[in-house]
Order: structure tokens, then C-alpha cells, then sequence
């Protein structure tokens, strides 16, 4: 696991994690779109090789029953449903060989697939 940039627990045990290269990818991201207004919405779904999988979209909307993480140039949205499978987990920024992708550490997860998009409790 990186470094994290940010930490911020909201509520009981709704933690998670933005490490300082995601925090950086997203905020280019956002920036180069103009889109400072935006956010990476995190879910979990059922699906996948392993059971759940793990969605990413950008959007500017919050609802009541999602949970936001990060600062004032990135925020991270995850619904409460999702958050009880994502709770303690960060998601990084990863630019290897293989290519450059987002991706989650998940705490919870017992089992996930080779691809690293799904996963099962």
C-alpha cells in the first residue's frame, strides 16, 4: 500500500483512503476537463469473476445516502450500501508496465481475481 494523501472518517467506521498518486492523477484529470466541480464515485456491484466488482464514474451530484472522502480538489463519493464493503480500503494510482490504472486496496476483500476488479468477501 502507498502513502495516503488523505484520511477522513466520517462516520463510525467509514473510513478510506486517497493515495497521494490517485490524489494527483484526479486532480489532473478533473483539471484537464475542466471539471473542478467533479468527483470519482466508487461502487460495488454484484458481478465479476469473484462475486462483486468495483465501478468507477465521474459525476458532480451528491445524494443523502453517499459518504464523501478528500479535499477541496478531489472528492471521492462511495453509497453507504458500498461503503460497507469498502470500509478501510484506499484506491492508488498505478503506472507500470503493464499500464496505468486505478486501484483498490481492499481490507475486506478475502478473494480477488487476476485482473484486480472484482473481488468476494
Amino acid at each position: 500500500m502507498s502513502d495516503p494523501f488523505a484520511t477522513e472518517t466520517l462516520s463510525g467506521d467509514a473510513n478510506f483512503t486517497i493515495s497521494e498518486a490517485a490524489h494527483k492523477r484526479l486532480a489532473q484529470i478533473f483539471e484537464s476537463e475542466g471539471q473542478t466541480d467533479s468527483m470519482l464515485r466508487i461502487t460495488v456491484s454484484g458481478g465479476g469473476c469473484a462475486g462483486y466488482q468495483y465501478g468507477f464514474d465521474f459525476e458532480s451530484a451528491i445524494t443523502e445516502d453517499d459518504i464523501v472522502f478528500g479535499d477541496d480538489t478531489v472528492k471521492v463519493v462511495i453509497d453507504s450500501v458500498s461503503m460497507g464493503l469498502l470500509g478501510g480500503s484506499e484506491i492508488d494510482f498505478v503506472d507500470d508496465m503493464v499500464g496505468a490504472a486505478f486501484q483498490i486496496t481492499n481490507p475486506n476483500a478475502v478473494t480477488s481475481c487476476g485482473c484486480g476488479t472484482s473481488f468476494s468477501t
